[in-house]
């Protein structure tokens, strides 16, 4: 059986809030034995993936550009695209419930693409109100709503 693969979208810029809950909700991924996919950049990214990583996660950063170079150092496997945020549709379709912390407009067209697939979208510290979606009120709930989505 294939491991839960879960992505984990925001903005590249984030505030030091956002920034705690993307790291936390790494780490929650990491322990429950759960594929991080993300962006591979920083940010929300960065965070999540570094969470995952210090809990010993395993973490797969799908690219906008053309090198893997352009990776935080917290991606273990660089995937390179060279779509730009066209990436956002292999970020979506590679998971199986996607989590939004925060967010601007590349993190809305994620949002709809993982709706439009069919996927669960749980967000958190985020400004959109799209209907269909899971709102949780911490990172903890935000991991758990996600996988209890796929279970």
């Amino acid at each position: 059986m294939a491991k839960m693969q879960v992505g984990v979208i925001g903005g590249g810029v984030c505030d030091n809030k956002t920034e705690m809950i993307a790291e936390e909700i790494g780490r929650e991924l990491a322990i429950r034995g759960v594929l991080l996919i993300c962006g591979g950049l920083e940010g929300v990214m960065e965070a999540c993936a570094r969470g995952a990583k210090r809990q010993g996660g395993t973490t797969i950063g799908i690219l906008p550009g053309n090198s893997r170079e352009d990776a935080n150092r917290y991606i273990d496997y660089q995937i390179v695209t060279n779509m730009g945020h066209a990436r956002n549709a292999i970020v979506v379709a590679s998971s199986d419930v996607v989590i939004a912390v925060g967010g601007e407009y590349g993190t809305l067209s994620e949002i709809a693409l993982a709706l439009k697939m069919g996927k669960q979208v749980v967000t958190i510290a985020c400004k959109w109100e799209v209907d269909g979606i899971i709102q949780a009120n911490d990172p903890v709930e935000a991991v758990d709503l996600a996988l209890n989505a796929i279970a």
